[in-house]
């Protein structure tokens, strides 16, 4: 026998026993080869990283491959492992999605390789066998899902809480200044593709090192938690509060001009002055009050940088013209 129909019926023989192609003749899979390209992987070696831009399915012919996700903490755990006969990377040929996973070779490894544009020529070229493919392919990968939906739904959960940690205030639960950061480019971007106005109001409590000199950092921190309450009762419920600094707040207004912005910063800049928890603690500060900035997008600047420095310019003005008082860029 030939060396080159040695080595075709010995790759016939072995996708027969690959799953996805186990409806399939022996004739069809023959016209198959052609379009699948050997892949050899040491011991260790990657195939694609979580991130990666993916185009290919492989099929593991000999050796073993692991697949594993990066975890919040920035460990690894492994989600699957892949012997001979197993495919992965199914998803790149039909969404052209980032990988989800790292795959490495567990061990030395030989693997056959298809590329999203040799199966979809393959689609055109013989229809009734991709079909066949396809519809193994999705009970396959249907069954991999039902198999890892408990852990799927834990690491959705653990993913959500790790998010969650890292965009809110520890003291308050209000959003920090990373997720402040990624708001304002975002609502930025938005209006400035549908042409429309949003504002940005940047908040500093009056005298606050000298309260928590005079009271305490405990009660310091009491009050800024009120603070907070008060925002959460006057602003609605698009409006984006978040905890900059120790005393400073940020505040996002998407939609909204700068006159109305100001109508609900005056708002709690009255109601946050009502706050009554420095009465009877027997020091000189009995209130606390707010200086407030307020700039808007496109009116007062036309870029994230110029609208903060609008923004922190007002609230500047509002400092220097006595405190307790909500000044508009404009």
């Amino acid at each position: 026998m030939k060396p080159e129909k040695q080595s075709m019926d010995t790759m016939v023989s072995f996708l027969q026993t690959v799953d996805i192609f186990s409806t399939l003749s022996k004739d069809e899979i023959g016209s198959l080869v052609g379009v699948l390209a050997p892949v050899s992987k040491k011991k260790g070696e990657a195939l694609f990283s979580q991130g990666d831009s993916g185009e290919e399915l492989f099929i593991v012919k000999t050796g073993r491959v692991t697949s594993t996700i990066e975890l919040p903490d920035g460990k690894e755990r492994v989600v699957a492992e892949f012997g001979s006969g197993d495919f992965f990377g199914e998803m790149a040929i039909f969404e052209n999605a980032p990988r989800s996973a790292t795959c490495r070779a567990g061990e030395d490894s030989t693997l056959c390789r298809l590329h999203q544009n040799d199966f979809f020529s393959f689609i055109k070229s013989d229809p009734r066998i991709a079909i066949k493919i396809m519809y193994r392919m999705l009970h396959i990968t249907t069954q991999r899902l039902q198999n890892t939906g408990g852990f799927l739904s834990e690491m959705i959960r653990w993913g959500n809480d790790a998010r969650r940690r890292a965009i809110t205030d520890e003291l308050t639960g209000i959003y920090n200044r990373r997720y402040l950061d990624e708001a304002l480019e975002e609502h930025y971007l938005g209006a400035r593709a549908r042409a429309g106005v949003f504002s940005l109001g940047m908040v500093d409590l009056d005298h606050f090192r000298e309260i928590n000199e005079c009271y305490g950092h405990e009660t310091g921190d009491r009050l800024i938690l009120e603070v907070v309450e008060v925002f959460k009762k006057h602003l609605r419920p698009a409006d984006i509060v978040a905890r900059y600094g120790g005393d400073e707040f940020s505040v996002i207004f998407p939609d909204t001009p700068p006159a109305e912005a100001w109508k609900i910063a005056e708002a709690v800049r009255v109601e946050v002055e009502k706050l009554s928890l420095l009465e009877g603690l027997g020091g000189p500060m009995k209130r606390v009050t707010t200086s407030q900035g307020i700039a808007s997008y496109p009116s007062d600047a036309d870029s994230v940088k110029g609208l903060r420095e609008k923004a922190d310019q007002s609230l500047y003005r509002a400092k220097e013209e006595g405190r307790n008082r909500v000044v508009r860029a404009s």
